[in-house]
């Protein structure tokens, strides 16, 4: 993955800085830069993860599986087992989408995805290496468990909200259409024309919201200053970790890009809580992801992801700023 990050940025620096000749460093060139990279990255792991769950999804007993998981939603396994999942799955908020999707195509409960996309952009493998050696392993397993609980919290809370009819119409389509297919016996050849077809509905209804997504998101990497974030969200501000997390929600950032702006906010003295609280926010409450989750989720269900969410990640930064 970080040899593909590299091939990425190498690729950009010339398209950005050789072949247009922007100058290097501009607020132009850096957005553009970031715009290159993170689209073709998310497209590259989007086209990836669908196909994916395609065939998953055509040999996996899911019938089943959602049986089991529906038996064991009361008592949560079913949302502890899809938030470690999301906690070993590289992805961003964005890229997580497609996987959740196939989720719902098998008709898993949707508390549990959610589960499963509130965890996945929150814990990073690379991010917590980095996060360790940064701050030891005491914060670092806090932070982990934080991430995970809020995964599992967050998906039971809004499953008990009733939010499972304002699921995209289309999703619960190709999720009646699947159950059809559960006892078919044909060899993989004979499915991947149905798994093609599949694949490219989705990404036909998601490409253009990356897209639109992405362009904003590079528009506030390359313009909004850091500095802009250290004078709202200072220690003399008791306000600073709700408005730290509703600041952090139109940036668009991985949990490894962030971190250097996480040791420059507490340099600047901003509290350790209030710092991770805007890192949780920017890396799992993304604009770009909220305009993603408009293809496949309603209005409501989009609204009370975002405010529960933002809810756990405040709750957790004044709790970081209490015990650190």
């Amino acid at each position: 993955m970080e040899r593909f990050t590299e091939l990425l940025s190498q690729m950009a620096d010339y398209l950005v800085y050789d072949l247009l000749g922007i100058v290097e460093q501009s607020l132009f060139g850096n957005a553009l830069h970031y715009f290159i990279m993170g689209f073709t990255e998310i497209i590259v792991l989007v086209i990836l993860v669908t196909y994916f769950m395609g065939i998953v999804t055509s040999y996996l007993p899911m019938d089943r599986i959602r049986l089991y998981l529906e038996r064991n939603k009361k008592s949560g396994f079913g949302n502890v087992l899809a938030a470690l999942l999301g906690a070993v799955t590289p992805f961003c908020s964005c890229s997580s989408i497609p996987l959740f999707v196939g989720m719902m195509q098998a008709r898993i409960p949707l508390g549990i995805a959610l589960s499963y996309l509130i965890t996945s952009p929150l814990v990073n493998e690379i991010a917590i290496a980095i996060f360790w050696v940064s701050y030891g392993w005491k914060i670092t397993v806090i932070y982990v468990t934080s991430g995970i609980v809020l995964g599992v919290v967050g998906g039971i809370v809004l499953e008990k909200l009733g939010m499972s009819k304002y699921v995209a119409e289309w999703i619960k389509q190709l999720g009646e259409n699947k159950v059809e297919n559960i006892e078919d016996k044909r060899s993989f050849v004979e499915h991947v024309p149905e798994i093609h077809a599949e694949a490219k509905t989705t990404l036909k209804k998601l490409v253009p919201y990356i897209f639109i997504g992405l362009a904003i998101g590079s528009f506030i990497h390359g313009y909004v200053p850091e500095s802009f974030f250290e004078t709202y969200i200072s220690k003399s501000n008791p306000l600073a970790v709700p408005l730290a997390v509703l600041l952090a929600i139109p940036l668009y950032i991985d949990a490894v890009g962030v971190l250097p702006i996480i040791e420059s906010l507490v340099d600047k003295g901003v509290p350790l809580g209030t710092a991770i609280a805007f890192m949780m926010a920017s890396i799992g409450l993304s604009f770009p992801e909220a305009l993603l989750l408009k293809k496949v989720m309603q209005k409501k269900l989009i609204i009370a992801f975002f405010s529960t969410i933002g809810i756990g990640m405040i709750l957790s930064g004044f709790f970081f700023n209490l015990i650190f």
